[in-house]
């Protein structure tokens, strides 16, 4: 497997001849300063190309080319924002880059309530706590009917927290879940937004009309005015699943689960019709066998975020280390290694160990973290090939 490394640009504090130093091949990066819907042009791509190959690296994946969200509920600029997503893709095809990332996510991008949960050993992961999730979802949004997603004995658990939490922790809360995961990634929401709360709740509201189907049918749309450019330059577009793969907030997700990556893949059946297979995503859901899905769609499946998480008893979930947890990503780099060996990969969501939670990095992407975790993948994958 292609031993790749997420990487925010230029301002990223951590930088290019770190990364060659820890043994990265492959830079999977976008161009995160460009409004989504906006053509990414060819200077912009081939400058971010050409930095990248100036430290002796290489441009592997773009994660992501962010969908509009009017493409998703299917908005009258629909087709004028997916004739610019098409030549941004003509962009990056003829610049030679050819793996493309991209989520069809409503709103939001995925989902955690503490970013900062401290482990026993001394490091600290992101962390899903249910209860403080459905909190948020019925006394910070009060959503229409929210209550109904929970059973009464969890929103007993809610009405006792609501008693208690203070108006720091709530702040926290909604910073947490609205702004600090998908203000750095091309977010509806960013740092500084006045009122997020008020912005995530019309955001919401776009999708009153829009169930499964809907999106799905909007999928499809996207997919097929997208397949023959696509084809022409070789790219392929790689679907990331929906983190975590449950319907949550009342938006259809349509990419939790094997059925639903069936469908998309059959629905518009083109080989450059791809998935990025994220471990940790998939594996939050505990209706998702891992080492069953790899075999089984191994063969479009172009990048693996390769990270994994332990699910609680009461519905919570943890990053998990990475030889351990739902993910199984010993069994998931044998069975990529023989069935579509060579795709990249890369670490994800890594722990804050020493002082990586002094140096501000974005959530999920410390230093020391990943390269732990880099390393104990860089030695399953040399195992592995071992065994042939």
């Amino acid at each position: 497997m292609e031993k790749t490394w997420r990487w925010f640009g230029k301002n990223d504090k951590i930088t290019l001849p770190m990364l060659r130093q820890i043994g990265v091949e492959g830079i999977v990066t976008a161009l995160h300063d460009i409004p989504n819907g906006e053509i990414w042009s060819p200077e912009r791509i081939n400058d971010v190309k050409n930095y990248i190959a100036e430290h002796g690296l290489y441009w592997s994946v773009v994660e992501s080319l962010p969908v509009s969200e009017a493409i998703k509920y299917g908005g009258e600029d629909t087709d004028r924002l997916i004739a610019n997503y098409i030549q941004s893709l003509v962009n990056l095809g003829e610049a030679g880059i050819k793996t493309v990332v991209y989520n069809f996510m409503p709103v939001i991008d995925w989902i955690r309530t503490d970013l900062n949960y401290r482990l026993s050993d001394g490091t600290s992961s992101l962390y899903f706590d249910k209860i403080r999730f459905a909190y948020f979802d019925c006394y910070i949004l009060e959503r229409e009917g929210a209550e109904k997603d929970y059973t009464p004995e969890e929103m007993v658990k809610v009405h006792e927290l609501s008693k208690t939490i203070t108006e720091e922790k709530k702040a926290i809360l909604i910073d947490t879940i609205i702004v600090k995961t998908q203000g750095f990634i091309n977010g509806n929401i960013k740092s500084g937004d006045k009122n997020p709360v008020a912005i995530f709740k019309n955001l919401l509201s776009l999708y009153n009309e829009i169930d499964r189907n809907a999106l799905r049918e909007n999928l499809k749309y996207f997919l097929s005015q997208l397949m023959p450019v696509c084809e022409e330059y070789g790219i392929n577009m790689c679907i990331h699943p929906d983190d975590p793969p449950h319907q949550m907030l009342g938006l259809p997700r349509i990419v939790t689960s094997a059925g639903d990556i069936e469908w998309i893949l059959n629905a518009v059946n083109s080989p450059h019709n791809g998935l990025t297979f994220c471990a940790g995503s998939l594996s939050a859901g505990l209706h998702n066998n891992l080492p069953e899905m790899a075999k089984k769609f191994a063969s479009r499946t172009y990048f693996t975020h390769l990270r994994s998480t332990e699910v609680l008893p009461n519905g919570d979930f943890i990053e998990a280390d990475h030889l351990e947890g739902r993910g199984h990503l010993i069994e998931l780099v044998r069975i990529f290694e023989k069935e579509n060996p060579n795709i990249p990969m890369r670490v994800d969501h890594g722990r804050l160990m020493f002082d990586d939670a002094e140096k501000g990095y974005n959530p999920g992407y410390s230093f020391f973290g990943r390269m732990y975790a880099f390393a104990q993948m860089s030695g399953v994958i040399a195992t592995v090939k071992g065994e042939w």
